[in-house]
């Protein structure tokens, strides 16, 4: 019972402490873009723009107001929803309202409502596929450690460190759907339209994204395992006869488990806002290719919400990897 207590507290501290983050990050963010030297009204609104339209703008983000009262009104946006003027009427913005697109008049969150699907089918069909490919790959090597198998699993993983994604999309693109014919040319089918469609569409992006990943897990998984095969303990299994398959699958791979779930967390969190080569190399219209048009309009409000966005997934990768920590091995509750 104490020991599920224990557990518990560990697990409020760390949700507590990621909401602390994501309340720092949020002023990082809103400072950085919107405490910028120049006139913000009229980046916002674009060169075209009227005095009028500028003058709008301006009335719309409360660039009259102190920064800090600024920020608490967005912070109120997030929390409780607020009203905005549309010209002839009054709108609502619920909750979490992140703002208004200046370049479309629609709703922040529901931009990022739209694309987000798209974005986490990537990653997490790409999360699947590294995670089976880079740490079976670094089992297995460290398991064949010096033989000729190994050898070429090492230089494999070293191939795919050096080569960029975006190489790794287009060959396949040009061989697996160009030369071979074997997959069509990706295009994002919503998963509740056609399931099937769904994968079919997404098992490239997938492979493109995994590959370069997947390199990074066997080598850490590699270098972990042999880590971990060195220790007393497995030469106490070995002894009294524990077979080598057990040995490595059952406790050298478990022991080596904490590198991998923090890694792993670390990729996915930055993987869905750094997906964006992938995302524009197949067409996929998600947060990523967003992004970039946002930046591109300068769209302040979209770019600072999807900033917001990727860095609460980062904070919840983290924060789920650490209760994972304390699930794996109960020392990390009492440190």
């Amino acid at each position: 019972m104490s020991g599920f207590t224990g557990f518990t507290g560990f697990a409020l501290r760390r949700a507590v402490s990621a909401a602390l983050t994501l309340l720092a990050l949020s002023v990082i963010i809103y400072v950085v873009f919107y405490a910028t030297p120049g006139n913000v009204a009229q980046i916002t609104c674009g060169p075209r723009c009227s005095p009028e339209q500028v003058h709008q703008v301006a009335q719309q983000l409360r660039l009259d107001d102190p920064l800090y009262l600024r920020y608490w009104h967005f912070l109120q946006g997030i929390v409780a929803g607020h009203d905005y003027s549309t010209g002839t009427s009054v709108g609502h913005c619920p909750a979490p309202c992140l703002g208004l697109s200046y370049q479309s008049d629609q709703q922040v969150t529901r931009i990022i409502l739209d694309k987000l699907p798209v974005s986490l089918s990537l990653v997490l069909g790409g999360m699947v596929l590294w995670l089976l490919l880079g740490v079976g790959t670094g089992v297995l090597s460290a398991w064949r450690r010096g033989r000729f198998s190994e050898r070429a699993l090492t230089g494999v993983t070293l191939a795919g460190v050096a080569t960029p994604t975006f190489v790794i999309g287009l060959v396949l693109m040009i061989v697996v759907c160009g030369q071979w014919e074997l997959l069509p040319f990706p295009e994002y089918v919503p998963f509740s339209d056609d399931p099937e469609q769904w994968m079919w569409g997404l098992l490239l992006p997938w492979v493109t994204l995994a590959l370069g990943e997947a390199a990074y897990f066997a080598r850490l998984t590699r270098a972990s395992m042999l880590e971990t095969l060195a220790e007393d303990h497995i030469r106490t299994f070995r002894a009294y006869g524990v077979g080598e398959r057990s040995i490595v699958g059952r406790h050298a791979l478990r022991g080596a488990l904490a590198p991998i779930i923090a890694l792993n967390a670390n990729d996915f969190g930055s993987a869905v806002g750094g997906a964006v080569l992938v995302e524009s190399l197949f067409g996929l219209p998600g947060i990523g290719q967003e992004l970039v048009h946002a930046v591109t309009v300068v769209d302040l409000p979209v770019v600072v919400g999807m900033v917001l966005v990727i860095g609460f997934f980062v904070v919840l990768a983290n924060a789920v990897a650490d209760v994972l920590y304390a699930v794996a091995d109960r020392r990390v509750v009492l440190a």
